[in-house]
């Protein structure tokens, strides 16, 4: 009978497989954003959970077991202090794992780790970018490109203040996904996480405007043989905002390669760039 298998064993000894979780949920305390493998972060996460809430109890044995636990006793300060106090509100659920693909060579399952509301926290960025995509997107459809170019979008922060009191079946200026993911991140933020997330994607929202923009020169540069702006094309499937056209539609055939003095039958056709009729009035 198999008893006793609840876990991970990592093809480790006991006291090995517990010193490599010890030390990643230490580098998790110090960075609040590593990279490992996709089990490891798993296991690692449970043991970060746990000590995250010793920090919160706040007295004496959990200060002990903490400072037991820990690799650098530097950090038991943070874990009682900075991470109590924001995750005070929130209970439970202080890590999140992101899917990073797999690794080279051995082909292992990687994953992001990290701490939830950190400074870098790819959910929070990844949201504020899907709010300026959306929000530029009927922008540009109802007014055109170059009434947006001239004003923006100058009302970011009330539709994101919106959006937050609307519920996931009313209808909104965002998609239900966005809106709820929206309302997942700014929970606990308070008004500091409204505007920093109004910025990002103010930032994100200026980055849109002005590389369908720069494409242009692209054009005019292309026939003056100069590369300077050669990072500013479009990738296979990438569209603009108002876009049309499926990205899947844009990036068929796309990632053939022309080799020179190849016949045209064995090439595949160049990547299709969404052509959408609103950026041309530009």
């Amino acid at each position: 009978m198999k008893h006793g298998v609840a876990f991970r064993k990592f093809s480790r000894t006991s006291s090995h497989r517990m010193l490599m979780l010890r030390n990643l949920v230490t580098s998790l305390i110090q960075h609040e954003q590593i990279k490992t493998t996709f089990p490891k972060a798993q296991d690692a996460a449970r043991l970060a959970e746990k000590l995250i809430t010793l920090g919160k109890r706040g007295d004496l044995p959990a200060f002990r077991r903490a400072a037991g636990f820990l690799l650098n006793q530097s950090l038991v300060p943070k874990v009682f202090t900075d991470l109590a106090q924001r995750y005070a509100e929130r209970p439970g659920g202080y890590t999140r794992i992101h899917k990073f693909g797999n690794r080279p060579g051995d082909n292992a399952p990687h994953a992001v780790l990290e701490l939830v509301d950190n400074p870098r926290d790819l959910r929070f960025a990844m949201t504020a970018r899907a709010v300026g995509w959306e929000l530029l997107g009927k922008k540009v459809g109802q007014q055109g490109p170059k009434a947006v170019v001239a004003s923006g979008i100058p009302e970011v922060e009330d539709v994101i203040e919106r959006e937050v009191e609307t519920g996931l079946n009313e209808r909104g200026q965002l998609r239900p996904i966005t809106r709820r993911n929206l309302q997942k991140v700014l929970k606990y933020r308070g008004e500091e996480g409204v505007e920093k997330l109004t910025k990002l994607t103010e930032d994100h929202v200026d980055t849109l405007l002005a590389q369908p923009l720069a494409l242009k020169e692209i054009v005019a540069a292309k026939e003056k043989k100069n590369k300077s702006f050669e990072s500013l094309r479009l990738k296979a499937g990438q569209t603009v905002p108002g876009g049309v056209r499926s990205t899947f539609h844009l990036a068929q055939g796309a990632l053939g390669r022309d080799i020179p003095g190849r016949s045209r039958w064995f090439n595949r056709q160049k990547l299709g760039v969404d052509k959408t009729s609103v950026w041309n009035q530009i």
